[in-house]
């Protein structure tokens, strides 16, 4: 079979805080995403959110319904998010198809079939893959980082320049919001001064990262705060109570992706630094 998923459950800040280092990776922590020849999805119950990815390398791997999601086909409910990380590569949506370059972003709207494809098994196309669900149609639109909204913050001073691409801020999506922020040689902090937002749960993807290189991702409540080890290419789950934030040994960069009440990128309610513990 060449569809797998894992399911995470909803967990409570009370129960976080008496987590040690195993189970904070076990509910939070996403690795194995990317495995040739496979796609492997973790359903989370946060939002209903899926995170996965897949890697086809002989032939095209079709996005089939999973159980969890209550349909025949994958996007009968929900729609689409594809970032690619990988090599080129091709996502057939219904009778057409478009080709995916490193760092591109397609979103698909409801009740569309898909499949994935690499140019070459030898550098196989990486795609990232997020899905919420849905209540109406919107079409289907690529998504290049000259096309995104390009925020740029941060500074050297403060180890955070950074660029952040909003990728859906240019398009209609039902309830999914997905960016991408790179951060500049020189610098490793990302997202602090921390903050949360109530209204809509948050995933990462850590990418761009040396086999030695790793980020330290900060997570929990502002008063209690916690810490998972992130290595290249590896996700981590962020419930609306929890700050969200990271630092790397090295530079990196990461996608971030949210789903629920509100779509409006600045609703968050921010955290002093003085005030974290």
């Amino acid at each position: 079979m060449t569809v797998e998923y894992t399911t995470r459950f909803a967990i409570d800040p009370f129960a976080t805080a008496a987590m040690g280092t195993d189970e904070l990776r076990h509910n939070f922590h996403i690795g194995n995403l990317f495995e040739q020849g496979r796609i492997n999805l973790t359903y989370t119950h946060y939002d209903r959110m899926i995170v996965g990815g897949a890697v086809p390398t002989d032939g095209p791997l079709k996005l089939e319904a999973i159980k969890p999601v209550g349909t025949k086909s994958f996007l009968g409910r929900r729609e689409l998010v594809v970032v690619n990380i990988g090599g080129p590569g091709e996502v057939a949506v219904g009778d057409g198809a478009h080709a995916l370059g490193t760092r591109d972003m397609l979103y698909v709207g409801l009740g569309e079939e898909v499949a994935f494809t690499s140019q070459s098994a030898a550098t196989p196309a990486k795609f990232y893959i997020l899905s919420a669900p849905a209540h109406r149609k919107y079409p289907t639109r690529l998504i290049t980082l000259v096309n995104a909204k390009r925020l740029d913050l941060g500074s050297q001073e403060t180890s955070n320049e950074r660029s952040i691409f909003q990728f859906t801020s240019t398009i209609e999506t039902c309830q999914i919001v997905v960016g991408m922020t790179q951060l500049a040689k020189g610098s490793v902090w990302n997202t602090m001064p921390a903050h949360v937002h109530d209204r809509r749960m948050e995933a990462y993807l850590y990418f761009d990262l040396a086999d030695n290189a790793r980020v330290f991702h900060f997570m929990g409540e502002p008063s209690e705060t916690r810490h998972i080890v992130m290595a290249n290419e590896e996700a981590v789950l962020s419930p609306v109570w929890s700050i969200h934030s990271g630092c790397g040994t090295s530079n990196y960069a990461f996608i971030w992706a949210m789903a629920g009440d509100n779509v409006d990128y600045t609703d968050v309610d921010a955290v002093a630094i003085g005030d974290m513990r």
